[in-house]
C-alpha cells in the first residue's frame, strides 16, 4: 500500500510538472532564426531582383536591393557583380571599381570581373587599366570574341590598325557571323587607306546585319566612284539611326579621322540635305 500510494504521488508529481511545463511554453513568444543556408538563399533572390530592375530601367531601386544583397551576404562574388552593373548604371564609376575588387577578393579566376572593370575603365578614359583588365580575363576566357574585339577596340583607338585587325579576325574566327568585327576592320582599312577592302568588309556586315553603322561606312567609301548609291546608302543609315549624323557620335562608334573628313564631305550633299536636317532634329527630340 506504501509503496501503491507512493507510486501514485510521484505519478500526480510529474503530471503536474509536465502541466506546467505546457503552460510556461504557451506564454514564450516562439522565434524564428534563419540559417545561413536561407539568408543565403534570400540574398541570391534579392540580387535576381536587382539585376530584373536593372533590365527594366529602374537604376536607383536595383542600387539599393543589391546594397541589401550584399549586406545580407557579403562573402558571394555574383552579388557584388550585380552591385558594380547597379552602380554603373547610376554612374557611380569608383564605387563600381571597388565592388569589383570585393568579388575579385573573394573569386579571382571570374574573367566577367576582369571584362567588366575594362569597361568601367573605358568610361574613364583609362585605356591602359582597361587594355591590362581585357588581357587578364582573356588568360581566364581566351575565346570570349566579345572581349577580344573590345581589346581590338583600344588599339583601333590608339591607331595601331596592324594589331586591332589581327584581333578583329580573331574574334571573327570564333563567331563568323560577327558584324561588328567586319564594321570596325573596315574602318582601320580606311584609315590605312586600303578603300578597296573597306568597302568588302562594309558590305559583309551589311549582309549579316542591316545597320546604320556599315551603310554610312560603305555610302562614304564610294561617294567618289558612285555618288547615286552613296547617297542612297546614307538616306537608309540615317533613317535607321539618326544619330550617325553627328561626328562626335561617329567618334564614339571609333571612326577616324579620314573617314570623318569623307563622312562629313558626303553629308553636305544637296540630295542629303533634307535627311540632315530630319535627323538633327530626332536627336533634339529624343534628348
Amino acid at each position: 500500500m506504501r509503496k501503491f500510494l507512493k507510486n501514485i504521488i510521484c505519478f500526480y508529481l510529474l503530471s503536474f510538472c509536465f502541466l506546467k511545463i505546457e503552460k510556461v511554453q504557451s506564454i514564450i513568444p516562439f522565434y524564428y532564426f534563419p540559417t545561413i543556408k536561407n539568408l543565403e538563399k534570400e540574398s541570391l533572390s534579392i540580387g535576381k531582383n536587382a539585376y530584373q530592375l536593372l533590365f527594366f530601367g529602374q537604376y536607383e531601386d536595383s542600387l539599393n536591393l543589391a546594397k541589401l544583397a550584399v549586406k545580407i551576404n557579403a562573402k558571394d562574388e555574383k552579388l557584388w557583380l550585380i552591385l558594380s552593373e547597379a552602380q554603373l548604371a547610376n554612374n557611380l564609376y569608383k564605387n563600381a571599381l571597388k565592388s569589383l575588387d570585393k568579388a575579385q577578393e573573394i573569386n579571382p579566376n571570374i574573367s566577367e570581373i576582369y571584362f567588366a572593370k575594362s569597361n568601367i575603365y573605358l568610361q574613364i578614359s583609362k585605356q591602359n587599366k582597361a587594355k591590362n583588365a581585357l588581357k587578364k580575363g582573356l588568360s581566364i576566357e581566351p575565346n570570349n570574341h566579345k572581349a577580344i574585339f573590345q581589346l581590338g577596340n583600344i588599339l583601333l583607338i590608339e591607331k595601331n590598325y596592324f594589331e586591332a585587325i589581327k584581333l578583329f579576325d580573331r574574334s571573327i574566327k570564333i563567331k563568323p557571323d560577327f558584324w561588328q568585327a567586319f564594321n570596325n576592320k573596315g574602318l582601320a582599312y580606311f584609315e590605312k587607306n586600303e578603300i578597296t577592302l573597306s568597302i568588302k568588309l562594309f558590305e559583309k556586315a551589311i549582309s549579316i546585319e542591316d545597320n546604320a553603322e556599315p551603310l554610312l561606312g560603305l555610302a562614304s567609301c564610294i561617294r567618289l566612284k558612285d555618288i547615286k548609291l552613296a547617297v542612297e546608302l546614307a538616306k537608309k543609315s540615317l533613317a535607321k539611326d539618326p544619330n550617325y549624323v553627328n561626328q562626335n557620335y561617329r567618334k564614339e562608334q571609333l571612326w577616324g579621322e579620314k573617314l570623318q573628313a569623307s563622312t562629313e564631305i558626303l553629308l553636305q550633299n544637296k540630295q542629303l540635305q533634307n535627311d540632315v536636317i530630319l535627323a538633327k532634329s530626332k536627336i533634339r527630340a529624343s534628348s
